[in-house]
């Protein structure tokens, strides 16, 4: 277990309106005085925390989940070149299951809109369900809360990934534990019931959902899905799991009409008898792919990124990002076909910092831009970047002196990298 309780440092997003500036205990590539991250205010209020970020070119869309008294709220708002609209509450509820490492995503796709809830089912600690609340373009109303999987167990269902897919759709990817039920006590306690299993599925803007499929039968978890949408269709990243428990990182495909097998990124062989709670950030342009991931093989806590340029078929080398002990909570966003930004935590056994640069498929990596130096309790939250009018925005979550959380963000000009 010290290997997992090593690994399972936290992390979160954090960014003032400050100079990124050169910190002594960093390598020469740590990012000078001239580069700005700038602070932009935002709709949400305290007691507001997990913010998720999705960007398209109908906006910057923000959604966050507020609390009051022993409600949760799940909110959203929209950024247009520098204004927010005005902020929406989507649904609210008192059985959620509001945790920081499994929360609420959101996506866009020609004026419809998909996110979803965690609701509980049982009371068990991880028997929750994935609610869909999905607006319509089309009759401009909500369909809300609405079940994704129709497995009808009392068991673990997060870890939710979403894209936009096609002109009236929406390929989504999670963690499914129907195969855990009467085993499933604590993460990776299974006894003789299964294994937790990767699933994906197409929700469509009329509120159906097709082709539900098992992508994996043995995966991690509790840590983090990832998706993206190439030239030849969807493509997942997820912590993979073995018979001998080595916990890399695996790529599918959806090619020539069905799934491929599951391939690993990197070879890191990292066995843990536990989850790490730290999976892996995609990015996808056409047939260009950019994976970001953390692992902890050999006691070695790294941050690697990979490159494909043809719809993840084969990748280039790994490419290691940190420069001092990572914490991992990876992001990514590819801004070319050939370049790609990656965010990570790091630690320098001190002070734990949020992390940004630039990395080109040829291996040549920018400054490492400091974006913040954040609180490492797991209530921060995970990293969120997301590219939007030639700008990486980030969101994360700080604690007022009373310790009520709240939501700051930053962006970041592509220029400045």
């Amino acid at each position: 277990m010290f290997l997992l309780l090593r690994t399972i440092l936290l992390w979160s997003v954090v960014v003032f309106c400050v100079s990124c500036k050169q910190k002594n205990n960093k390598d020469s590539s740590v990012s000078s005085e001239t580069t700005k991250v700038e602070f932009i205010e935002n709709p949400s209020e305290e007691n507001s925390a997990l913010p998720r970020l999705f960007g398209s070119e109908n906006g910057l869309f923000f959604s966050w989940v507020e609390t009051k008294d022993t409600t949760d709220f799940l909110k959203y708002s929209v950024l247009k070149d520098a204004s927010w609209e005005s902020v929406e509450t989507v649904t609210s509820g008192t059985d959620w299951f509001t945790n920081w490492a499994d929360f609420p995503v959101i996506a866009e796709n020609n004026g419809s809109i998909l996110t979803n809830i965690l609701q509980r089912s049982a009371n068990g600690t991880y028997t929750y369900d994935i609610k869909l609340n999905l607006f319509s373009s089309e009759t401009q109303r909500w369909n809300k809360n609405f079940i994704l999987h129709k497995d009808g167990t009392k068991s673990e269902h997060g870890f939710v990934s979403m894209q936009p897919y096609g002109e009236e759709s929406f390929f989504i990817t999670w963690l499914d534990g129907r195969n855990t039920t009467g085993g499933h006590e604590g993460h990776d306690q299974h006894s003789s019931a299964g294994a937790m299993t990767l699933r994906s599925a197409v929700v469509h803007t009329d509120g159906s959902i097709a082709n539900e499929t098992e992508l994996d039968s043995k995966v991690c978890d509790c840590c983090n899905t990832a998706a993206a949408i190439t030239s030849k269709g969807p493509i997942v990243a997820y912590r993979d799991r073995s018979d001998e428990e080595i916990r890399d990182v695996s790529i599918l495909r959806w090619e020539n009409n069905k799934w491929t097998a599951p391939q690993t990124l990197g070879n890191d062989a990292w066995k843990i008898a536990g989850c790490p709670v730290n999976g892996p950030a995609i990015s996808a342009i056409d047939a260009s792919v950019a994976v970001a991931w953390f692992t902890g093989a050999n006691e070695l806590p790294k941050v690697y990124a990979a490159f494909s340029e043809d719809n993840g078929a084969t990748f280039k080398n790994p490419i290691r990002m940190d420069s001092s002990e990572a914490v991992g909570r990876v992001d990514i966003a590819l801004i070319t076909a050939t370049e790609a930004v990656v965010c990570w935590l790091e630690t320098d056994g001190a002070q734990t910092y949020i992390m940004a640069s630039k990395i080109s498929d040829d291996g040549e990596k920018g400054e490492a831009i400091e974006i913040a130096n954040i609180e490492s309790g797991r209530s921060s939250g995970f990293p969120q970047m997301e590219l939007y009018n030639d700008k990486l925005y980030f969101a994360w979550t700080e604690f007022s002196k009373e310790k009520q959380p709240f939501i700051k963000m930053s962006y970041l000009a592509i220029e400045q990298l």
